[in-house]
């Protein structure tokens, strides 16, 4: 997969321009990872964990990857239920596909 696969027309203005971060946010890799869980997830999460995931999108690239792997540490206020998502998510559907 290599770019949105979902259409955002059912989506709200909001959830669109997240959808779209999630695919232009930063390296590939994550573009990809964001991306497809943001495809699959992004009109059925909540306000909050929208807010939460646009926050997620802001990390830096190297620190998030490092979240990812289990490299780093998460700082408290990343660990939320939307990271838990994304990281269920990128267990289930590794970028190898």
């Amino acid at each position: 997969m290599s770019g949105l696969s979902r259409t955002s027309d059912d989506l709200s203005p909001r959830r669109r321009r997240i959808l779209y971060h999630a695919w232009h946010r930063g390296t590939r890799e994550l573009d990809l990872l964001l991306g497809r869980f943001a495809d699959a997830h992004v009109g059925d999460l909540l306000e909050a964990e929208l807010d939460d995931f646009e926050a997620l999108m802001e990390v830096e690239d190297k620190d998030l990857f490092g979240w990812i792997l289990g490299k780093q540490e998460t700082p408290e206020q990343f660990r939320t239920a939307v990271l838990a998502k994304v990281l269920a998510y990128a267990a289930a559907h590794p970028l190898t596909d």
